[in-house]
């Protein structure tokens, strides 16, 4: 009798060859609650993060290549991309991307919390992505959406069939609203098979949250584990 796991290791062998493993798009929140001291903290611990060595073993624990993408949102039609899709298929690769979010500038700072925009914009973005086997957006963010449709909508009205949205909750908690956010991203915004959040305790913390969300994301799945018949911690 073949096992479960078994059967799924020889599916994903059998199936057509992607481009990569994983299309990893990241949406940095440029709204206004986000200051020029916080952006740079950001666009900061984004860089540090791709280029931590335990990120930098986890994109290249295999070798099949991630495809790697960044844009910033804040309202409903603010979005710019940061670096478009990028094959990162070696150390140079990698190292390029990082430069180039590093060199980035800020394209607004004073528009409010668009997310279901966001969102719409990430699928769009991942509609263009090379082929790959997993698709995930990562949404981070300070504040609540406060700007057109939310997240559901955005998931029903947009191509998000076998994405994973996973968030970064940057928790400042300087005014009342962002008190609820963590609750906000766990109800409206993750989304699909092991979504998972990750909490900065301010943008002084976005680096260390980032690098393991990087971490977590990239690491490639142990197949064997799925007929363990336990759950993951």
């Amino acid at each position: 009798m073949v096992r479960p796991a078994v059967c799924l290791a020889l599916c994903v062998a059998a199936s057509p060859a992607a481009a990569c493993r994983l299309a990893l798009l990241l949406a940095l929140d440029v709204s206004s609650s986000v200051d020029a001291t916080e952006d740079q903290l950001q666009r900061g611990g984004l860089v540090a993060a791709l280029t931590a060595p335990e990120v930098r073993a986890a994109f290249f624990a295999t070798d099949d290549p991630v495809a790697l993408a960044v844009y910033e949102w804040s309202g409903r039609y603010n979005q710019e991309v940061v670096l478009d899709w990028t094959l990162i298929d070696g150390p140079a690769a990698l190292l390029d991307a990082a430069e180039t979010v590093a060199a980035s500038k800020r394209s607004h700072n004073e528009f409010p919390t668009a997310m279901g925009y966001a969102l719409g914009f990430g699928a769009e973005m991942l509609g263009r992505a090379p082929e790959c086997l997993y698709r995930t957006i990562d949404m981070a963010g300070d504040g609540q959406n406060n700007e057109g449709f939310g997240p559901q909508l955005a998931y029903r009205e947009f191509p998000f069939d076998e994405v994973t949205v996973n968030g970064l909750v940057v928790n400042a908690a300087e005014f009342t609203s962002e008190t609820m956010l963590i609750e906000f991203y766990e109800r409206e915004v993750l989304r699909g098979p092991g979504a998972f959040l990750e909490v900065a305790q301010g943008f002084e913390d976005y680096e260390r949250a980032m690098r393991r969300k990087l971490e977590r994301e990239l690491t490639p799945p142990i197949i064997g584990s799925l007929d363990t018949g336990q759950r993951g911690g």
